[in-house]
This record gives structure tokens, C-alpha cells and sequence, in this order.
């Protein structure tokens, strides 16, 4: 057994810091994301399952639930409903009947990409309380630190996930008049 490297003291600070900034945080997420997706008559783990569906191309329910952080029956439940308005279809693979698939469907895929092009920074306070240090520094925090304590919580299979996002997001929209559009399949190839 190895001597631990650290007071009591000195983990109760940290505990307890990274408790309350990632309370107050979350609170301000929250807000922000309800408000955000309010006009598309989603809740915040109905747009996350559309936003993981999109990503992932195809996820089971169980991958659903481990990159949306969330309980299997709630992936299930929330999944359900959109099934119900006709954002996603659910399927089993031929060699995987254990498991539920859920995919976009085309209705899905149009209310996640009207809620991407709706998107306004100035309604965001983590993005506007980060603008200082990126008017500082040439750049927004990329918060490596978070990153690897959450790495070392979920996995590097969730990390993938969460790169993964970004780097579509990154290769498949452009801007144009101050939003963001997917580029069309065509435009895509030539790039």
C-alpha cells in the first residue's frame, strides 16, 4: 500500500472547492440550456439524447446513458418520448438483440440543427463569463485540468465521445450571417 500524498486537510479543500464551483456552474448551465432549447419544446435530456444520437450515429440506450451521464432508465424513458414525436426510431441490430439502437430521424436531425443554428453566445453565461480571459489570451480556456479529472472519473471512451462532438462540429458546420449551418454532403467532399 502506497503513503498517501496529501492531508486531510488539503483534500477536504479540494473536495469541497470543486463541489461548489461546479454547483454554481451547473446552476448557471442549466438555466442557460433550458433557455436555450425552450422555443423546440425539449428538455435538457431530450436535447442531450438528440445531441449524442447525431455524434454517435446510431447509439445503444446504454451508450446514450453513459455519455449523456445519465441512468439507463432515464436514457430509456427520455428516448421513448422522442420516439413519440418522431425525433428518433429505435431498432435492434441483427447481431445485438440484447440491445436498443436509437437513430435520428430526419424530423431529430432538423430540431437538433434549428436549435444549433439558434444559438446565441450573449444568452450564455459560462461563455460570457470565459470572454475576459479569451480577449486576455487569444483564446477561450480549454480547461485541460476538468478534462482529465473527468477522464479519470468516465474513461477515455467518454472522452472519445466528447472530442469526438467537437471535431464534428469543427468539420461538418460553417458559419454564415452569424450562425451555424451544416455543410450540405457535397460541400463536405470538396473540403
Amino acid at each position: 500500500m502506497t503513503e498517501k500524498q496529501y492531508s486531510m486537510k488539503e483534500a477536504m479543500i479540494f473536495s469541497q472547492r470543486i463541489t461548489q464551483l461546479s454547483k454554481a456552474l451547473w446552476k448557471s448551465i442549466e438555466k442557460d440550456w433550458q433557455q436555450w432549447i425552450k422555443p423546440f419544446d425539449l428538455n435538457i435530456n431530450e436535447h442531450h439524447i438528440l445531441w449524442i444520437a447525431y455524434h454517435l450515429n446510431g447509439a445503444s440506450i446504454s451508450d446514450v446513458a453513459k455519455f449523456g451521464v445519465m441512468h439507463v432508465s432515464t436514457a430509456f424513458n427520455f428516448s421513448k418520448k422522442l420516439e413519440e414525436r418522431g425525433l428518433l426510431k429505435f431498432s435492434k441490430r441483427e447481431n445485438d438483440k440484447r440491445n436498443t439502437y436509437i437513430q435520428l430521424t430526419d424530423q431529430g436531425e432538423e430540431i437538433l440543427l434549428q436549435s444549433m443554428e439558434s444559438y446565441q453566445p450573449s444568452g450564455n453565461a459560462a461563455f460570457s463569463g470565459a470572454l475576459p480571459l479569451r480577449e486576455l489570451y487569444g483564446k477561450f480556456p480549454d480547461i485541460i485540468e476538468m478534462m482529465a479529472i473527468v477522464r479519470n472519473i468516465y474513461g477515455d471512451d467518454f472522452m472519445e465521445i466528447f472530442e469526438r462532438s467537437f471535431h464534428n462540429i469543427e468539420s461538418e458546420f460553417t458559419e454564415k450571417d452569424g450562425t451555424l449551418k451544416k455543410v450540405k454532403k457535397t460541400e463536405q467532399e470538396l473540403v
